[in-house]
């Protein structure tokens, strides 16, 4: 896949770009998780009035949801610059001290996965964040010495889809902590309208309505939807995507009326046909569909277990009397 390298010297690839030109860049541009918003925007005002800076915020929730949108949104309302960075790529103390110096006063730095940073590194960001101070280790040995950075007055915003693998002392170092849920179809028949209209794509109402009751709830996958609908349009049907036109254009990518694609039913096919409809162990489970334990149950699990198609027990993973009925298979308990 062709890429280029922005102005900050990051790979930008054309799926990215197509996010970031979809992106909202204000909270009245920004659709759903009101509360959430109502939150923030109330947080946002009063620091502003206060001159002061916006207290730090831990956004989490499944992937697609915004958090990373959110984030520059809350950048651009505090007229302030942000630096963006993730979790497994603050490797050293050190890293964590250049970007930490680096900063200007309001600055924000966000730090997506920040679940998956090093202990040893996340200690050091206590005291940036309580005390706005650093204190890193120069030399070994018997000329070790600890010297105490003061920084700039800054808004750290964490973003991450497994908060419980954040540990009590950092999770309560976040003044403003958020749960992001998955989106209505009415709120995704929006965010696709204001798509559509970015694309300069005609999407009518009920083409809206049949892209977004099957996005899974999320806004990244809706508007990657619309993309291949919008490709489906241009060749088969003048750039008009209708509720048919959106429906054939899934139906190619396998993806169902209940926004389940193939590795979802895989997996539920696996539960039932192979483990008798469960319990089965996460590990074996994903053996028998050829995919990663941690995918399973961040990216698929989710989902489902939302839609009442699985169960997460401490035996296991079970399918429900929903999946047996989307298959048209009879339960083993009432044959």
């Amino acid at each position: 896949m062709a890429s280029y390298k922005n102005m900050n010297n990051e790979i930008i690839t054309p799926d990215i770009e197509f996010e970031q030109k979809l992106r909202p860049s204000s909270f009245n541009d920004f659709t759903g998780q009101d509360k959430i918003r109502e939150r923030l925007e109330l947080f946002v005002q009063a620091a502003k009035e206060r001159n002061d800076v916006l207290d730090h915020v831990l956004l989490y929730g499944p992937p697609g949801l915004g958090k990373t949108t959110l984030s520059y949104i809350l950048a651009n309302a505090m007229d302030a610059n942000i630096k963006c960075t993730s979790g497994p790529v603050i490797d050293k103390p050190s890293d964590l001290a250049g970007l930490l110096t680096g900063l200007e006063k309001g600055d924000i730095l966000f730090i997506d996965e920040i679940h998956r940073m090093q202990r040893s590194v996340e200690e050091y960001l206590y005291s940036a964040m309580e005390d706005f101070v650093i204190d890193i280790v120069i030399d070994q040995g018997p000329n070790a010495r600890s010297v105490r950075l003061n920084i700039p007055p800054f808004t750290l915003i964490g973003a991450t889809t497994r908060s419980g693998m954040l540990s009590a002392p950092m999770r309560s170092r976040f003044g403003l902590t958020n749960r992001l849920d998955y989106y209505n179809t009415p709120h995704l028949s929006d965010i696709l309208k204001r798509s559509a209209n970015i694309l300069n794509v005609e999407l009518v109402e009920s083409g809206a309505t049949e892209i977004a009751s099957r996005s899974r709830g999320t806004p990244r996958i809706a508007n990657n939807l619309l993309r291949r609908a919008r490709d489906y349009a241009q060749v088969k049907a003048d750039n008009i995507i209708t509720a048919e036109i959106a429906d054939h254009a899934l139906n190619l990518l396998d993806i169902d009326c209940d926004g389940l694609e193939e590795m979802d039913k895989r997996l539920l096919t696996n539960i039932i046909e192979k483990f008798n409809g469960g319990p089965v162990g996460l590990n074996s489970l994903a053996v028998s569909v050829g995919e990663e334990a941690e995918t399973l149950e961040e990216v698929y699990e989710p989902y489902l277990i939302q839609e009442g198609f699985l169960k997460r027990t401490p035996q296991g993973r079970v399918a429900t009397l929903k999946a047996y009925e989307k298959f048209g298979i009879i339960p083993p308990n009432q044959i």
